[in-house]
């Protein structure tokens, strides 16, 4: 193995420009990790909000330091030489960053906890795009609202990387899913699984605009304005779910309990027997992933820039190497 590898390093907090392509230590895969040769990152807003200085920001205690959650792969080393993932088999995962060095790299060491079989059915550049956004959107249809037949069930940002796993888990365990977005992408989450599409500002937040309130309303990236209107969407006893890995606000939880609302965040965990189940859906074609984009790694500032100020559908991607 090289001792150094090419990355995207992050030297300070900033705009997408603080990124750039140089040489960092290839990883160590030590104990019940994996040493996976990347092929495909996916880009996704947690990664973005890390590098302005949110996000997972304040537990980096070194630089430059290497992001990427989510990754797709090939073992180049396994944890012990009778693992049923051996060196050769593609994989795909999520890595705990800063815990780890990130996936916007050639080489990561991921715990064998948080790592799956690549869907054969799944290119690397489709796999990438999957983990963080897949298992939050199970984390947050699945496991908090519990989806089910004779649910109604609310997307907003339905075109996103979340909403749009969002939408087909919902509709895949029976529920009734209403989706917002622009008018340019109403068939598109129709042919996800979304029995009603909407314009976000046709709704006026008002339960007429959707014909009824609503069990759950699934919110992937919260403003706090949209989480408090929404309230008046849902049914007294129903379920507010948020993106907000800092939990929910003091006085949008103080207002949903006035309103019999019960409203938490979520965001999703590098669980591999979670992704495994993922992974089947996927492989059979039950759920589908979206690339929207694919840039080199040396355009890893563009591919930030792309998934701050442009409406995507699906997830960007970034091509780390061939496979």
């Amino acid at each position: 193995m090289p001792k150094t590898m090419r990355a995207a390093l992050l030297d300070a907090a900033g705009d997408a420009t603080v990124l750039r392509i140089g040489e960092a230590p290839t990883p160590d895969r030590v104990n019940a990790e994996f040493l996976v040769k990347v092929v495909a990152a996916g880009v996704n807003p947690l990664d973005a909000s890390t590098r302005s200085g949110l996000g997972v920001f304040d537990a980096i205690h070194s630089f430059p330091a290497v992001l990427g959650h989510d990754f797709s792969g090939v073992v180049v080393e396994s944890p012990f030489a009778a693992h049923p993932l051996r060196p050769g088999d593609e994989v795909f995962g999520m890595v705990m960053v800063p815990r780890f060095g990130g996936s916007y790299a050639e080489y990561v060491s991921v715990p064998s906890v948080s790592l799956v079989r690549k869907p054969a059915t799944l290119s690397h550049i489709e796999a990438a795009a999957a983990p963080h956004a897949a298992l939050t959107a199970w984390g947050m249809v699945v496991e908090l609202a519990k989806a089910h037949e004779g649910q109604r069930v609310l997307v907003h940002a339905g075109t996103g990387a979340v909403g749009h796993f969002a939408i087909q888990f919902a509709a895949y365990f029976g529920a009734h899913v209403i989706a917002t977005t622009p008018s340019t992408n109403h068939s598109w989450l129709r042919a996800l699984g979304a029995a009603e599409v909407v314009d976000e500002a046709a709704t006026g937040y008002d339960p007429t605009g959707l014909g009824d309130t609503v069990d759950v309303v699934i919110d992937p990236s919260p403003e706090l304005d949209r989480a408090t209107r929404a309230l008046a969407l849902i049914r007294p006893g129903g379920l507010l779910v948020l993106h907000v890995p800092a939990g929910v606000d003091p006085g949008l939880a103080e207002a949903a309990e006035a309103a019999g609302v019960r409203a938490t965040g979520y965001t999703g965990a590098p669980d591999g027997s979670t992704l495994a189940v993922i992974a089947r859906l996927l492989e059979t074609g039950s759920v589908r992933v979206h690339v929207d984009r694919i840039f080199p790694l040396d355009e890893i500032a563009e591919a930030h820039r792309a998934l701050e100020h442009e409406h995507t559908r699906g997830a960007i991607v970034l091509k780390v190497a061939e496979g």
